[in-house]
Parts: structure tokens; sequence; C-alpha cells
């Protein structure tokens, strides 16, 4: 979470070098309790380089089967321990399938740091 300077008022925000490792870690994390994961990564200001104090993460994870309810899903992938606010969005495949085309799934694949891919097999 940020920093303050004990001799500032100037609030030091986590940058990439700092949320990358994180994320990489949270994603090898969720994805070894969740097996129906199959891709995790991140979108937004922390993957386009323009973040700054206050910038949070967006978060996409694709899973095999059926998330369950819309409303419930971020709750098994809980982001409290990243540097940074997090909201991470929960899709299943099939529901990723059908957004293509689609302004969001665009705005998704040209700027999305992909941290997680499990390997077909």
């Amino acid at each position: 979470m940020p920093v303050r300077s004990l001799n500032s008022s100037v609030l030091r925000w986590p940058g990439p070098e700092k949320v990358r490792p994180a994320v990489e870690a949270w994603a090898r994390e969720v994805s070894a309790q969740h097996p129906d994961v199959q891709a995790v990564g991140y979108f937004g200001s922390y993957a386009r380089g323009d973040w700054g104090p206050g910038s949070d993460l967006d978060i996409v994870v694709i899973t095999a089967g059926d998330p369950g309810p819309l409303f419930k899903r971020s709750l098994r992938f809980p982001a409290e321990r990243l540097p940074v606010p997090a909201e991470v969005v929960v899709l299943s495949r099939e529901e990723w399938e059908k957004l293509a085309g689609t302004r969001f799934r665009t705005h998704i694949e040209q700027e999305a740091v992909w941290v997680y891919r499990r390997a077909k097999g």
C-alpha cells in the first residue's frame, strides 16, 4: 500500500517494479489453489505504464469452468496481499470467447500483461 515519508507530505505509490512480481506470485498462488484457472493478466494503468498515486490494479482471471455467480466470483481470488488495491474480473473460458470482437475484450487484448497461462496438455 502507499507509503508516506516521515518528513514529507508526498505519498509514494508502488511502481511496476514492485507490482508485477507481486501479481506474478499472486497468479502462481491462485492457480495452484484453483486448478480451473487458465490465465491471469492485468490491464489498465499499470499495464500501460501510466499509473500514478491512487492507481488500482485491474486483473482478469479466466477459468476453464463455470466460475459461479457473478457477484461471488472475485471472492474466490482475494487480492488484499497485493501492494495496491485490485479489482479482479473472473470469466469462464466460454464467456471470454463470447466477448470476441467486443470493446471490452479488444481493450484487454491490446494492453494486458499476461502473467500466467496454464500449459496445455
